[in-house]
């Protein structure tokens, strides 16, 4: 059905492998006739900012070398057939797109979440709901979608992004609609919030569309605004280490810090005098806020501890919140009133964070050389320190923390992502790969699993473009674009 040699826009060999299976084993998948677009889109290695994105922190990320593969082709009845493979297991999802997209957010949310065995089709299926109700697609035809993932799930480095990145890069490729890749990344964000009911910030799905091979993309999550990348210098190098705890962005500890950097702002907010009005939706508040415009990263640590800091409880019970301040301004979270939130804590780390991140990129961008490496190190450290101040560290990434630190050759690691497990972010010298070997070794042998190494990086999905098969012709690359036309 498929050429036998693929030369991909990027010569990536993830992808002419994955073409490659298409054609031998995934050929009954397809219909004989009629294109079938390829895209691709990698996880991510939160470097800096991480939890504090929601909260309008800079945050740097790197694409890894791991990435997600979509295959998609129009179909000629109205059916959406989904099949995902990661390793030897798939899943497989059928479903009717003028039953789907009838549905309002709600509904499908409550829908794919009543059931196990279809909820993770949520993050895909999602991408057709989101594209009918922000972009008023029309669907015609269904289609067949097949997935295949190296970016492996519950690690903390957005395998959920990728997924959705390249859902949505193939579905508006085949249907021919047109989309910047800021626009894409924050379409994706909507599957993930409304359709999936996790509360993502937009930085994991920016990350996996606009990321840059080799470099770290500067992104001002306010809510998302691109400031480009900031290369490597030459002598360091920067790797992922897994835990083996795993991760989910849905998971309770993101949502109850989340929810308690809101309250803490939402305090912060009175203390100010900043006028509020609360919304028609039950625990949701507007606040008028020229100063910070509404981001607790706009605070500086300085003016947080002479002016707020004391006034912010250590903990509080959600009850006792409702009861004062009538709810927050996230839209994603809300507060619960029979849950305790580290309010002080929670607010503190992303003005702290985003200053650190600050840090981080000065270094970065006026090098002077391995001098200024411990720096970068300590401000990992303290980053990861403040995680766990949260509630969102794990003894397992302490464990790999404590081990990069006593490696001649590294200079400093932390938690990642959401935290409460996942990957551990390593930063070292270049040729310190052996060294990384040894902590995963070290690991290994104290807790007897053996991480999986993120190493190398790759182009975003957006850098990478589509690649169009027709049966019987040679592929067509559609390279890197600025807009996502068919």
């Amino acid at each position: 059905m498929f050429p036998a040699i693929c030369v991909t826009n990027q010569n990536l060999p993830d992808t002419a492998a994955f073409v490659e299976w298409l054609r031998d084993e995934q050929r009954d998948f397809f219909a004989s006739q009629g294109e079938i677009v390829v895209s691709r889109a990698p996880g991510r290695l939160d470097v800096m900012g991480g939890i504090a994105d929601y909260s309008g922190a800079l945050v740097l990320q790197q694409p890894i070398a791991e990435a997600t593969h979509a295959a998609c082709q129009l179909a000629n009845d109205e059916t959406l057939t989904v099949e995902s493979w990661q390793g030897i297991e798939s899943l497989r999802f059928t479903v009717s797109l003028t039953d789907l997209t009838g549905l309002a957010y709600d509904a499908a949310r409550a829908w794919f979440a009543s059931d196990k065995s279809r909820h993770w089709a949520a993050y895909v299926a999602g991408v057709w709901l989101v594209l009918q109700r922000e972009r008023g697609a029309v669907w015609r035809r269904g289609a067949r979608l097949l997935l295949r993932s190296d970016v492996p799930a519950g690690k903390g480095v957005s395998s959920s992004a990728a997924l959705e990145v390249a859902t949505m890069q193939a579905v508006t490729a085949a249907y021919g609609i047109a989309l910047t890749p800021l626009e894409l990344a924050f379409l994706c964000q909507k599957v993930e919030n409304l359709v999936a009911g996790a509360p993502c910030g937009v930085m994991d799905q920016m990350a996996s569309a606009c990321g840059a091979e080799g470099e770290l993309t500067a992104i001002l999550c306010q809510p998302g605004e691109l400031l480009g990348t900031v290369k490597w210098p030459a002598e360091l190098a920067v790797w992922g280490l897994d835990s083996g705890v795993c991760h989910a962005v849905s998971g309770g500890d993101y949502g109850t810090v989340r929810a308690a950097a809101f309250m803490g702002y939402r305090i912060i907010a009175d203390v100010a005098g900043l006028r509020f009005e609360t919304t028609v939706m039950p625990g949701r508040v507007r606040i008028e806020d020229i100063k910070w415009r509404g981001y607790l990263a706009n605070i500086t640590p300085a003016e947080f501890a002479a002016k707020y800091a004391a006034h912010l409880p250590e903990t509080m019970s959600g009850a006792a919140f409702l009861q004062r301040y009538q709810g927050i301004t996230d839209v994603v979270t809300a507060v619960e009133a029979d849950k305790i939130y580290p309010v002080r804590q929670a607010a503190r780390h992303p003005v702290e964070e985003n200053a650190r991140v600050q840090q981080f990129t000065a270094i970065l961008k006026n090098w002077r050389g391995l001098a200024q490496a411990d720096e970068l190190g300590a401000l990992m450290r303290e980053s990861h320190e403040s995680y766990t101040s949260c509630g969102l560290g794990a003894a397992a990434t302490d464990e790999l923390v404590e081990l990069a630190r006593s490696e001649p050759g590294l200079f400093g690691a932390k938690i990642t992502g959401g935290g409460s497990g996942g990957t551990v972010a390593v930063l070292g010298r270049r040729d310190a790969a052996e060294a990384v070997r040894r902590v995963a070794a070290k690991y290994a042998e104290r807790t007897g699993y053996a991480p999986f190494l993120f190493s190398g990086s790759s182009p975003g999905a957006c850098a990478f473009g589509v690649l169009r098969l027709r049966p019987d012709e040679q592929p067509v690359a559609t390279g890197a674009r600025t807009a996502l036309s068919a």
